[in-house]
C-alpha cells in the first residue's frame, strides 16, 4: 500500500486499549485519543492521505466523501457489523473494499434484546426509579407497580437472522412462544427446536403478537418496515422491543401510538436520527411508556476486543495480498 513498510491506519473513534496498542505493533495507526466525533472535513481530510479508514456507526460514508478519497485509500475496515453508514457501491466502484465486524455481537445484543423484552413490560425502571427519586417507599402493596407475566406470551421476532435466533433461544427458555418473520424460512430442524412459528405474511403476525423484537438488518427495503400503517396492527396490550436500527420503525408513528395508549409499551436502544433523541420519546420514557437506552446493544468489553481483533485481521488479510475475510459487498436489494 503506497510503498510503506506499515500502512497508515486512520480510527475514527477511540478502541479499547489492547485493540488500539495491536494496532500500532502492526500498522501506521493514527489514533483519536480524544474520542471526539470527527467532522465531515476531518473524515475527508483522512481519507485523502490514508491507506485504510476504520470508521465506525458515527461516521457517514457517503459517495461524495468517497470521491473526495485519496488514490491511497483501498481499504474501509469498519469497526462494527453494520454497514449502513458507508455507500458500500461507491466505494466499490473506486477499487475501495469495505469490511466489517460479523458474528462478534450476536450474543451481546441477544442479551440487550432480551434484557427489554423482560425490563418493558415488568415495568423494571419504573421500579428502580420510584425507589431512587425521592427515597420514600411506603412498602409492598398488592396493587402497585403491576406489570405483564412473560411465561407464555407471544414473542413475534422480524428478521430471524443469527440475532434473532439467538434472542429466540433465549426467550423460549423464558417460556415464551416463538413466532417470526423472515425473507426466507429458516431451517425446518431450527423450527423444531425452537418450536417457532413462521408468518410469511408480516401484517399477520403483528396483530397476533404480545411483544415484538426488531432484529433485521437496516437496508433500502426495511426502512420503516415498520411503517404508520403496520404499527397500527400491534394490539393494545403489545409491546415492542428494537436493538436493530431505529430507522426500521416509523419513530413518529410509534411515538403517537405510544401517547394514545393504543400499545403497552417499548423499549428502544436505537433511534431514527440517533444520536438525537425526540423529545417526545424522553416524556414518554420519564411517564414509564418507553425504555430508552443509548445504544447499548454490543456494549461490552469482550465484544468491542473482539470486534478489534477482526478489523486487524481484514486489515493484515488486505495488506498481505489477500481477500480480507469479512468483505462486504454491494447489495443488491
Amino acid at each position: 500500500m503506497a510503498g510503506r513498510k506499515k500502512p497508515l491506519v486512520v480510527i475514527t473513534r477511540k478502541l479499547p486499549d489492547p485493540v488500539e496498542t495491536r494496532m500500532r505493533e502492526l500498522f501506521d495507526a493514527r489514533l483519536n485519543v480524544d474520542d471526539h466525533p470527527m467532522s465531515r472535513d476531518e473524515l475527508l481530510a483522512a481519507m485523502r492521505e490514508a491507506d485504510v479508514l476504520v470508521p465506525t456507526i458515527t461516521d457517514r460514508i457517503d459517495s461524495d466523501l468517497i470521491a473526495g478519497a485519496g488514490e491511497n485509500l483501498k481499504l474501509i475496515a469498519n469497526f462494527g457489523n453494520g454497514v449502513d453508514h458507508i455507500d458500500v457501491a461507491a466505494a466499490g466502484s473506486r477499487g475501495i473494499a469495505v469490511t466489517n465486524t460479523p458474528n462478534v455481537l450476536t450474543e451481546d445484543t441477544a442479551d440487550m434484546t432480551m434484557g427489554l423484552i423482560l425490563t418493558v413490560p415488568r415495568r423494571l425502571v419504573e421500579g428502580a426509579n420510584a425507589l431512587s427519586s425521592d427515597g420514600k417507599w411506603a412498602g409492598w402493596s398488592p396493587t402497585w407497580m403491576l406489570g405483564r407475566r412473560i411465561w407464555g406470551k407471544r414473542l413475534g421476532i422480524v428478521g430471524m437472522g443469527r440475532i434473532g435466533t439467538a434472542v429466540a433461544r433465549r426467550a423460549k427458555a423464558f417460556g415464551l412462544s416463538i413466532h417470526y418473520h423472515n425473507r426466507k424460512r429458516v431451517m425446518e430442524s431450527l423450527e423444531d427446536e425452537l418450536e417457532a412459528t413462521y408468518w410469511e405474511s408480516l401484517d399477520q403476525m403483528l396483530a397476533r403478537m404480545d411483544i415484538i423484537s426488531v432484529n433485521c438488518p437496516s437496508t433500502p427495503a426495511t426502512f420503516h418496515l415498520l411503517s404508520a400503517r403496520r404499527l397500527a396492527l400491534l394490539q393494545p396490550s403489545s409491546y415492542i422491543v428494537n436493538t436493530a436500527r431505529g430507522e426500521i420503525i416509523d419513530e413518529d408513528a410509534l411515538i403517537k401510538l405510544l401517547q394514545a395508549g393504543k400499545i403497552a409499551g417499548a423499549g428502544l436502544d436505537v433511534f431514527e436520527q440517533e444520536p438525537a433523541i425526540n423529545p417526545k420519546l424522553l416524556k414518554l420514557a420519564a411517564s414509564g411508556k418507553v425504555v430508552l437506552l443509548p445504544h447499548m446493544g454490543s456494549a461490552t468489553i469482550e465484544g468491542r476486543i473482539d470486534m478489534g481483533d477482526k478489523v486487524i485481521i481484514n486489515i493484515r488479510a488486505y495488506q498481505d495480498g489477500h481477500r480480507p475475510p469479512d468483505r462486504v459487498l454491494p447489495s443488491r436489494v
